[in-house]
């Protein structure tokens, strides 16, 4: 019998954690995390792996498919108007945890946190754990995923896969999402991604921002590898590919 999930937990009375505010935020964030971000060595190899970055698509989408996220995105995102500059704020926030010091991720932590306060709306809230907890796991089953069918032989193994999960994990405890709140191991994980993936709900919000992603307006010139990123996303997401067909304005 596999090990039952962590139920997804609510947004905390007070949702705004160590170094959320105020002044010495970053510093005390750092404290915070300083033992969790001594140890990242695979996390930082598989977050060097030019193959990881084929499963962005893959992670996307998926995080969409939860109505809260799909809804705080559409609601609040500007990625339709700026796309390059949200994709590459996520990507140094990525790298900043996975190879930044702690000071580092502290800083920009507290500038993440800072931001989710004002995401909030009818069913969903940036500080909830549920949700910062969902977009982690996205990341760390797509890499995973990658890994397993398109890395080399024999790679990862077992001991290297629980290893990976368990240092990811400090990518939510980053964003608020708290160690105890997540799954314990790569088999608790595995039984949340299960639930998870079985409850999900596809809505207009959703194939809205979807859209935006795989089909951005602003970014014609790059029309023939977005195109390349659609198949890639699709072959990696099959049941997801009825997003990628673009919808009539």
């Amino acid at each position: 019998m596999p090990t039952p999930p962590i139920p997804s937990p609510q947004a905390p009375a007070d949702p705004s954690p160590p170094g959320a505010a105020g002044t010495g935020a970053a510093a005390d964030l750092a404290a915070h995390l300083a033992d969790r971000l001594a140890d990242r060595d695979v996390l930082r190899a598989f977050g060097a792996e030019p193959i990881v970055g084929l499963g962005a698509g893959r992670a996307l989408l998926m995080q969409l498919a939860h109505p809260g996220v799909a809804r705080g995105v559409a609601e609040h995102s500007d990625f339709a108007d700026r796309p390059l500059a949200r994709l590459f704020g996520t990507l140094d926030f990525l790298l900043v945890v996975s190879f930044g010091t702690p000071e580092e991720v502290a800083r920009i932590a507290a500038k993440v946190r800072g931001i989710h306060t004002s995401v909030r709306g009818e069913g969903y809230s940036g500080n909830d754990p549920g949700l910062q907890l969902w977009v982690n796991a996205t990341l760390i089953d797509s890499a995973l995923y990658l890994h397993e069918r398109l890395g080399r032989p024999g790679r990862p193994d077992a001991g290297q896969a629980e290893e990976y999960y368990r240092q990811a994990r400090v990518v939510a405890e980053v964003l608020g999402c708290p160690a105890e709140a997540q799954p314990p191991d790569l088999a608790s994980f595995r039984a949340y991604m299960d639930e998870m993936v079985a409850s999900l709900e596809v809505d207009d919000n959703a194939r809205k921002v979807a859209a935006a992603v795989l089909h951005p307006r602003k970014l014609r010139a790059l029309a023939p590898g977005l195109a390349v990123f659609r198949v890639v996303t699709a072959a990696l997401l099959a049941a997801a590919a009825y997003l990628l067909k673009r919808r009539d304005a």
